[in-house]
This record gives C-alpha cells, sequence and structure tokens, in this order.
C-alpha cells in the first residue's frame, strides 16, 4: 500500500453515483441511532449496540480524531448532502485502504452502500494514491457479498481475517479492487 504522504483534508464532501458522501455534524446525533440501533448493525459491524444518542456523541468524536490522525475517514451517505441514510468508511489498512459501511434499514436497497463504495474508491484512487481498496466481509453476509459483487471487487487469494467481537467469533473475507 502506498500510504498517505500527507493529513487527510478537514472537511471532505465527495458527490458522484447520486450521492453526496459529507462530514457527520452535530446536527446527525439524533439521526444516528435510527441508523445504527439495528440487530442487523449489530451483528455483522464493530458498532457498539445498543446505539443511542450518546453513542452517537461519542462515535461523532471517535470520528474527528481518528480524521486528525489520518487514519480513517467516516462519512454520512445521503443523497443530497441533507439527511443521513447510512456510512461509509475508509480507513488507512497494511493490506490496501479498507472501505467499510452500514446503512440504516429503513434505506437498504436502494443501492446505497454500493454507489457510496464506488465514490469513495475513486476518491482513494484519485486523491489518496491507493493501488488498491479492499473490503473485508464476513462470507456468510450475504447483503455485503452482493455489495462487493456489483461494486467491481474480486475475492482476493488471502488468509481469512479470524477474531472476536461482541462475543462472537468471525472470519472476514478479503474483496480488493485494484486502480483503474
Amino acid at each position: 500500500m502506498t500510504r498517505v504522504s500527507s493529513s487527510l483534508p478537514e472537511r471532505i464532501e465527495l458527490v458522484g453515483e447520486g450521492l453526496v458522501l459529507r462530514d457527520w455534524t452535530e446536527g446527525d446525533l439524533g439521526a444516528m441511532p435510527g441508523l445504527f440501533d439495528h440487530p442487523d448493525i449489530a451483528y455483522w459491524t464493530p458498532i457498539v449496540s445498543p446505539f443511542d444518542e450518546v453513542a452517537a456523541r461519542v462515535r461523532l468524536e471517535r470520528d474527528r480524531r481518528m480524521r486528525a490522525e489520518g487514519t480513517t475517514i467516516l462519512l454520512a451517505i445521503t443523497l443530497d448532502g441533507g439527511a443521513p441514510l447510512g456510512e461509509v468508511m475508509l480507513r488507512l489498512a497494511p493490506e490496501g485502504m479498507e472501505i467499510g459501511y452500514a446503512v440504516g434499514p429503513a434505506h437498504r436497497g436502494q443501492g446505497l452502500a454500493v454507489r457510496a463504495v464506488r465514490v469513495v474508491a475513486g476518491y482513494a484512487f484519485e486523491q489518496l494514491g491507493a493501488e488498491r481498496v479492499v473490503l473485508e466481509v464476513e462470507a456468510e453476509n450475504g447483503a455485503s457479498v452482493a455489495v462487493a459483487v456489483k461494486a467491481g471487487f474480486g475475492l482476493l487469494d488471502v488468509p481469512l481475517i479470524r477474531g472476536e467481537e461482541k462475543g462472537r467469533a468471525y472470519a472476514l473475507q478479503t474483496w480488493g479492487l485494484d486502480r483503474p
């Protein structure tokens, strides 16, 4: 992976694929529980559960800290820069820049995750000089496997990433997309 030579921008707004990906704001704190306090998100992601406004505040502060450290970008997925419908993440990882996502239950089935992943991958390639972006997905998570395939990622021939979180074991497959 090519390391980013400068720090990440303090503010980011990415537009494409019918989406506006923007920084989370204080005004989003009330909407975040409706997006993230759901059994699917609790099961498949490291997002804390239950997820309430206190958890939202902690997540916003963590987001800002990780951005300042130059390691991670968390952006709200929106259609027009307004109400958040989910989140997309870009994290610098040894095996490539890693993308993650979560879409609120009321907003699924619209291709939001696929489109957000493609926009963020483009940003990683064009602005950050990434040679590869990756998704780390549990094979049993059919929705996330479908996102990987629809976004053009291929399953990499690398060992599974095994671990335990929230009291359950997981094994993540690594899906990759190389610079066009």
